[in-house]
């Protein structure tokens, strides 16, 4: 592999990656068990390995139908589990509506792997070493989620009651972003 190509898939990584560190601050937000913070950020790095080899497996079919398709419903997701968030906040019980756990853990992966595939087929068109970009793009979205879910433990410190709401507006506005900007 040219170190030019490897380059390109590490910064490709990092802003594939930057989705799931912003959502991470606002899941963060959340009492999370150092634990916790690392099987999901181990779930989220899997999932950034699978969906851009599968991106890159069906590459030059329908590249820019999928990415607009996927940001859109990803960004909608992101929405939907920002104001759950909000509405699980004004709730006076300890438990929460979206908790990354169990198929919350799954759903949030999901989502914010889905710009994985979308950069996938992109590289599948122009010929990238998969493993490569698998382990790349697993490897940087692990780490960025780690630092997103340990910042947002930081914020939910202090803000306390206010933490999960900030939480579900963050969700929203990248989900927003998502949605229109893409």
């Amino acid at each position: 592999m040219l170190v030019p190509e490897l380059v390109t898939l590490v910064i490709m990584a990092f802003a594939v990656g930057m989705d799931a560190f912003s959502v991470s601050l606002g899941i963060g937000i959340f009492k999370l068990r150092l634990r916790q913070v690392f099987s999901i950020g181990i779930s989220v790095g899997l999932f950034h390995m699978a969906m851009p080899l599968l991106g890159i497996m069906t590459g030059h079919l329908l590249s820019a139908t999928f990415g607009k398709i996927t940001g859109f419903i990803g960004g909608m997701l992101l929405v939907i589990m920002g104001g759950l968030m909000i509405v699980s906040s004004f709730r006076n019980d300890e438990q929460t509506i979206v908790a990354p756990i169990g198929w919350g853990l799954l759903f949030f992966s999901v989502v914010v792997s889905l710009d994985s595939f979308s950069a996938g087929l992109s590289l599948g068109m122009f010929g990238a070493k998969a493993i490569a970009a698998m382990i790349i793009f697993g490897v940087v979205s692990a780490f960025l989620t780690w630092s997103g879910l340990i910042l947002g433990r930081k914020v939910q410190s202090w803000l306390g009651f206010y933490g999960e709401m900030l939480g579900g507006f963050i969700l929203i506005a990248f989900g927003i972003k998502l949605v229109f900007i893409g």
